[in-house]
């Protein structure tokens, strides 16, 4: 008969064998420490280490028991990307996405499409690109699958908006939570119509913004019609609209003849791509067909913009290649007639709305986005950052990643900070290391830093640093959409004292 001992130390080994992914053996110098603790319980009969085995084997049980919950009840819950993608495919009723053997890439160039102000059809001048994107229009409309392409923001993955089929397959690509909404593009204003109920008459701040920043990186929200299925808003009664300025997006939507919802192109979770590469090393095999027009001109997603309350004020719902200073710059000119010139007000900086959060009706609200698959560090260098961070020496918080993390070889960090910052300064004094310096631009060009960040993201991923550092930036003109990635693909943030 095994002793109560005994009994404890296989037991612990068990749940230190469940709790492994897939079931393995235990490193053997951890059985050869838990053995010498559980001889010493023996020897000494010390009742207090003996309640502490216990209690280990009741937290590793715990833990297991409570990870199999998040499983059952959400199977996207701490998955692979495959396993992700296999998950939301059964989710939303599919049984595997199509899987190709090799993605397609078309060029595209796209100089050689215009749009007459009279006509919303395109003019392409090349047969290369027209080929391309007729191509493109028969994967989406008459094979009902997704196509990449090109925006001025970020490349988008994109289906028929009005096929919940079609639109399926996106999710099931992705990863992407269903209860996460869909952006629809459209390529001219008679689009928009039949996405709105019968007889809806557009508030006159929206027409406003519509005039100044359509097309661009504008999406508005507008009350849904009852053709728009449930996929696409998940589950909400508005639907988030924009119509690209970038010309192989709005061509090709022409060319399709219908809306496209078209979130970014890259698995759920990782940085948007403004690049076709970034997107081919990342989706390669997963769609079919990937529209090439060269690197996203914005580089961040467009801003979301909630226009449809009854005191008249804007909500930024999610802030992007549209600035709150250009919002209300176009406000105040074109209503100035008006009794009051609405406010434009930021989601968690001006106002806060819980329900929105955990229902949202745009994308980049609830789920954690924008993540390398190295962690991510906001560093804190600014004296006007909120929150409760004491100052620490960046050598001594690299040493405690060294000890918690340890890495084969040297120790790899990518940097992304703005050119001109103390911060490449205070590298230097860290030894050790190997260091990917990624600039961002000049402080007094928050447009360039934006345009860089994701490209920079994923370039030290593909780099392959052990961890990426971002120095913060002031929050206004297009600063505060770069601190809203930042925030979101950050799991740490250090403030450091730079002299």
């Amino acid at each position: 008969m095994l002793s109560e001992r005994a009994a404890l130390y296989r037991g612990l080994l068990r749940e230190l064998r469940r709790s492994l992914k897939p079931p393995r053996k235990v490193n053997r110098d951890i059985i050869a420490q838990f053995r010498s603790i559980t001889e010493t319980v023996g020897k000494e009969s010390n009742a207090s280490a003996q309640r502490d085995l216990e209690n280990a084997v009741l937290f590793i049980r715990s833990q297991r028991e409570h990870k199999q919950l998040l499983e059952r009840y959400n199977p996207l819950f701490d998955l692979t990307a495959e396993e992700r993608i296999k998950a939301t495919a059964r989710r939303v009723g599919l049984d595997m996405p199509v899987t190709h053997l090799a993605s397609q890439v078309l060029k595209c160039d796209p100089s050689t499409i215009t749009f007459s102000p009279s006509s919303d059809e395109p003019q392409i001048t090349c047969d290369e690109t027209r080929n391309a994107l007729s191509l493109a229009s028969r994967h989406l409309v008459d094979l009902q699958q997704t196509v990449v392409f090109p925006t001025e923001t970020v490349y988008g993955l994109g289906a028929l908006a009005l096929n919940a089929t079609a639109a399926a397959k996106i999710f099931s690509t992705k990863g992407r939570p269903p209860d996460n909404p869909l952006i629809v593009h459209i390529s001219s204003l008679s689009m928009l119509r039949p996405l709105t109920p019968r007889g809806y008459v557009i508030p006159k701040a929206c027409e406003a913004l519509m005039k100044h920043f359509w097309p661009g990186p504008l999406t508005l929200l507008f009350p849904r019609n009852e053709n728009i299925p449930d996929i696409i808003t998940a589950g909400q009664s508005t639907v988030a609209v924009r119509m690209p300025s970038h010309p192989v997006a709005r061509a090709l939507i022409a060319t399709a003849n219908a809306p496209l919802a078209a979130p970014s192109a890259n698995t759920s979770g990782k940085p948007s791509p403004t690049r076709a590469e970034h997107v081919y090393r990342d989706l390669n095999g997963k769609v079919g067909l990937i529209l090439d027009g060269g690197a996203c001109a914005v580089g961040l997603e467009s801003t979301v913009v909630d226009a449809l309350h009854s005191d008249g004020h804007i909500r930024v719902l999610r802030p992007g290649g549209i600035t709150v200073e250009d919002l209300e710059r176009v406000l105040s000119e074109e209503m100035s007639g008006a009794a009051e010139i609405p406010k434009v007000l930021v989601h968690k900086r001006d106002f806060a709305d819980e329900a929105l959060e955990n229902a949202p009706t745009t994308p980049g609200m609830k789920y954690r986005h924008y993540s390398p698959s190295v962690p991510v560090v906001l560093v804190l260098t600014l004296p006007s950052s909120s929150g409760n961070f004491s100052t620490t020496n960046l050598s001594a918080h690299i040493s405690k990643f060294r000890q918690e993390t340890p890495v084969e070889g040297d120790l790899r960090i990518g940097v992304l900070a703005p050119s001109d910052s103390k911060l490449w300064e205070t590298l230097q004094s860290v030894e050790g290391v190997i260091w990917s310096r990624r600039p961002l631009g000049p402080m007094a060009d928050p447009a360039l830093m934006a345009h860089n960040l994701f490209d920079g993201l994923l370039h030290l991923e593909k780099e392959g640093v052990h961890l990426i550092l971002i120095e913060e930036v002031e929050e206004d003109r297009e600063g505060l959409a770069i601190m809203n990635r930042v925030r979101k693909a950050a799991s740490d943030s250090i403030r450091i004292s730079m002299g």
